[in-house]
């Protein structure tokens, strides 16, 4: 398979937050932030796969500002690491000031997907190149991660995990 670059996969979703979307707060739902991550999150891995993909799991969500009525938010999804059959998804969400229109980061997630066939059986998927230093450093680190992931679901022995291993030796 040919391997592809994390810039290939890169989708950016753009929308205005409403009032229906808002908590008593007058911020954005975190579902609702999810379902958007989601969407621009399977997108990426379609781009890079070509093929059907689910969401196997949201590895990690980080809410750390929040996001007001009438905000212009972006979504940033695009592969980090791709590993037989699964994706892991990089997101950042940024804010934009309505007066200035300077972006700020508000919030990034980890998303892993899976690319399947039309019965719904894992399907590999092409290699990861990355380019730019941010995308090495997300490569790299994408391996501790699935790692950690696959120990904590007892999948793998904590001996075996050696990427985890040199973290700590």
């Amino acid at each position: 398979m040919t391997p592809k670059h994390p810039s290939e996969s890169l989708t950016i979703l753009t929308d205005l937050v409403l009032p229906s979307e808002t908590n008593p707060l007058n911020n954005l739902f975190g579902g609702e932030l999810l379902a958007r991550m989601d969407r621009a999150a399977s997108i990426a891995a379609r781009r890079h796969s070509r093929r059907i993909t689910v969401t196997a799991s949201v590895n990690h969500v980080a809410f750390n500002r929040s996001i007001p009525l009438g905000s212009v938010v972006t979504v940033e999804a695009k592969v980090s690491r791709a590993f037989n059959s699964s994706m892991e998804i990089f997101l950042d969400v940024w804010i934009e000031d309505r007066e200035s229109g300077i972006r700020t980061k508000a919030n990034e997630a980890i998303y892993t997907f899976v690319a399947v066939n039309e019965t719904g059986n894992p399907v590999s998927v092409p290699p990861i190149i990355p380019e730019t230093e941010l995308e090495k450093e997300r490569y790299d680190a994408a391996l501790r991660r699935k790692q950690l992931s696959l120990v904590l679901a007892g999948k793998m022995n904590p001996h075996d995990a050696t990427e985890l291993k040199a973290l700590f030796l």
